[in-house]
């Protein structure tokens, strides 16, 4: 079961099988690493990075192919609610137009710019790092921690399957441009350009390296409702204020900054940020009730752990 879940992902493409059924081994692999050892640390570790490779094939699986997925993205939606919530016209690009910088040789870049790139660049260290942390210092914390945490990203995987949709760099891009994660894209109907300031810092900072770099970290770039960034960042930050205040306002600093970059930066519509929210406030709200499941699955789950090792020791 372990070593299915393990090979899942990376053989998709190739079995003749349904992406439910792949996905379903991929997500198995984690309770089949949890009857093989003992609970450890080092087991905490193992299958929440499991879970996360499951995650991974399931967050990228819809862009396998790319020209079905288009045919069913919502361009639309996102930028009718922009408009409502910018009051007439896109939060990005009124960021855009009053902070960015653009000269005869092209961009501009300055302190502000590198902050925001680097803020939306951490994130990848963010939701994991405050699980990694609450198993270190905190370890009666980490089990809620972390199913709440990859609650998060499940759950908002199941919403790129079902409603792919497009963020605002994407919108007018070519397909050329769309494969390299870099553009000046026009959002439907909106006649400033949408820059993908990210994408550009990127090409300017790491020059040849930024292609092998972005080929490795993107892989579904329809995956843009809810955003995910937003909604882990947000339950971190819950997360760490229940452990301490101090630990609650650096992760509240770090959210917001997040948030304003992601708009600003060509990456988010703001009505993505609000999604974001409003998952993970449902993932909170949802856990009292299904405690009582979790933890009788969970009982489960080390019953057949005991078994097994029982009928090893048995057997040996």
């Amino acid at each position: 079961m372990l070593a299915a879940g393990v090979a899942a992902p990376a053989l998709r493409r190739r079995l003749p099988v349904a992406p439910f059924v792949t996905q379903t081994v991929a997500f198995g692999a984690p309770l089949g690493l949890c009857v093989l050892a003992r609970r450890s640390r080092t087991r905490d570790v193992a299958a929440c990075t499991l879970q996360m490779w499951a995650y991974l094939a399931a967050y990228k699986t819809p862009h396998d192919d790319p020209r079905a997925q288009e045919h069913r993205t919502r361009f639309d939606y996102p930028v009718v609610a922009d408009r409502v919530l910018g009051l007439g016209e896109l939060p990005t690009v009124r960021l855009q137009r009053t902070l960015a910088r653009l000269g005869p040789d092209g961009a501009e870049w300055r302190t502000l710019d590198a902050v925001l790139v680097w803020a939306h660049w951490a994130w990848f260290l963010v939701p994991h790092g405050t699980v990694a942390y609450l198993l270190l210092a905190h370890p009666d914390r980490f089990a809620r921690g972390a199913t709440m945490t990859y609650a998060v990203f499940d759950l908002g995987a199941i919403f790129y399957w079902l409603v792919p949709t497009a963020p605002p760099w994407y919108a007018e891009a070519g397909e050329s441009e769309r494969e390299a994660g870099s553009s000046l894209a026009r959002a439907p109907g909106a006649t400033p350009l949408v820059r993908r300031m990210m994408a550009e810092y990127g090409e300017h900072f790491w020059r040849d390296r930024w292609g092998p770099l972005y080929s490795v970290l993107g892989g579904n770039p329809l995956a843009a409702m809810p955003s995910l960034h937003f909604a882990t960042s947000l339950m971190a930050t819950l997360l760490l204020a229940e452990v301490g205040a101090l630990a609650g306002a650096l992760g509240l600093a770090y959210t917001v900054t997040l948030g304003f970059a992601l708009v600003y930066l060509g990456e988010h519509y703001l009505v993505d940020l609000l999604a974001g929210a409003a998952l993970t406030a449902a993932v909170r709200r949802l856990a009292p009730p299904a405690a009582p499941l979790a933890r009788r699955f969970a009982r489960t789950i080390a019953a057949l752990e005991a078994l097994a090792h029982e009928g090893a020791r048995a057997a040996a």
